[in-house]
């Protein structure tokens, strides 16, 4: 069927509002890493727009010798992998049961579970509960509070619900019991959910900010969040940089704090820039799946 004149316009303008919003999306990211891949010249005379001006890895360099970036990457892993793992696991065993008609009481766990998505207790009296259970300083207290998110919980949910229920009852048939029919019928059926559900909690956990500083008070154990937020607003993580380069090299005059905040967070953008390529296909498709009911 051969469009409109006024679909045609329609469509234009959709594009031309998409792409822009797009660059405004993409152009400030592309200007920080040209920051962080220039000379101090051409950065403090301020040549650089798009494109890297006088080649350099020194602000990496920099802020990798110069800072604990590595200790904080290391405990962003820590945080993302463990976290991501146990809030999947949780997420799972807490949807099957309440997505199987047979589980006495489903609906009551399930107001249960939305009433905490319209009210919340608030920072204090959340901060007063991790200190009651003596896990404050700890990542138990990130941990703990994101195990089961109802969001998650309602995607995964409705996506179990949507398989059917003939392909239950035939592994039932076949001697399956609930956790040979989870493990081995229902979670490979739910791959495209999975890997989106993952991908939610592993950006969530990657980004902490706040939890941390409330939570946290060891600065050892801060993540690549904080460290790079410290930066951008301290001048004494910079400070630290410059005084450890002194002590290698007589010349510092290539160290700039433009050069080491940028590189700083493309350092923080990094490894989610990296995975979200190879969990894209499953990511709509996952996300269209388990938010209609079958």
């Amino acid at each position: 069927m051969k469009a409109t004149f006024g679909e045609k316009l329609f469509y234009g303008i959709n594009y031309i509002v998409l792409l822009l919003l797009g660059l405004s999306c993409l152009l400030p990211l592309v200007h920080i890493l040209a920051l962080s891949m220039s000379d101090a010249h051409a950065i403090m005379s301020g040549r650089v727009s798009l494109r890297p001006v006088g080649f350099t890895m020194e602000s990496f360099q920099s802020l990798f010798q110069g800072t604990r970036i590595i200790d904080s990457l290391k405990n962003s892993i820590t945080i993302t992998v463990v976290g991501t793992t146990l809030a999947m696991v949780v997420t799972i065993l807490t949807a099957y049961p309440l997505a199987r008609k047979y589980f006495i009481g489903r609906r009551i766990f399930m107001l249960v579970f939305l009433f905490t998505m319209m009210f919340g207790g608030g920072t204090i009296p959340n901060y007063l509960i991790m200190k009651s259970l003596g896990i404050i300083n700890t990542y138990w207290a990130l941990w703990l509070p994101a195990l089961v998110n109802t969001y998650n919980l309602l995607i995964l949910r409705t996506f179990f619900i949507g398989i059917p229920e003939e392909i239950e009852d035939a592994a039932r048939i076949d001697g399956c019991g609930e956790w040979r029919l989870l493990g081995s019928i229902i979670l490979p059926l739910s791959l495209p959910v999975l890997a989106t559900l993952t991908l939610f909690n592993a950006v969530g956990f990657w980004n902490s900010f706040l939890a941390v500083l409330i939570y946290i008070n060891d600065t050892h154990l801060y993540n690549l969040t904080v460290l790079v937020q410290n930066m951008i607003q301290s001048q004494s993580v910079l400070q630290e940089v410059v005084a450890s380069q002194m002590m290698q090299a007589d010349d510092t005059s290539q160290i700039t704090p433009e050069g080491i905040k940028a590189a700083g967070i493309i350092t923080l953008m990094a490894p989610m820039v990296i995975v979200y390529p190879f969990v894209q296909k499953y990511f709509v498709k996952g996300a269209l799946l388990g938010s209609v009911k079958g």
